[in-house]
């Protein structure tokens, strides 16, 4: 079982996006604990505008990255990736970036 920790806010279409990402790019299930930063001054100031942050139980963090090259080789990295299903998802075209997002000031809007 991998165990990661997602650094997230309620109503995060990215962090949904990246979980999904994650479970789907995976060789074994994924144990989640999320943390809700918005709920912290600490972590929000920490994460707030670099959410989603993904994090092993090492503490090793990917932010700010839904890229599937960025998770892939995070992935690949520790030994989690299973490259048929990253083959399979890059051949089918259906890795695209996601839509109506823009950033301004570091910070990511929607729309």
């Amino acid at each position: 079982m991998i165990r990661l920790t997602l650094y997230t806010t309620e109503g995060c279409h990215l962090c949904a996006e990246l979980e999904a990402r994650v479970a789907a790019l995976t060789l074994r299930p994924v144990a989640w604990q999320r943390v809700e930063v918005s709920e912290d001054e600490t972590l929000l100031a920490r994460y707030g505008e670099h959410i989603p942050v993904l994090a092993d139980e090492a503490g090793r963090e990917l932010a700010g990255s839904i890229e599937l090259v960025h998770l892939s080789d995070w992935l690949r990295a520790r030994g989690w990736l299973d490259e048929a299903a990253l083959e399979a998802l890059t051949e089918a075209g259906t890795v695209s970036p996601p839509k109506g997002v823009h950033q301004r000031r570091g910070r990511r809007f929607l729309g």
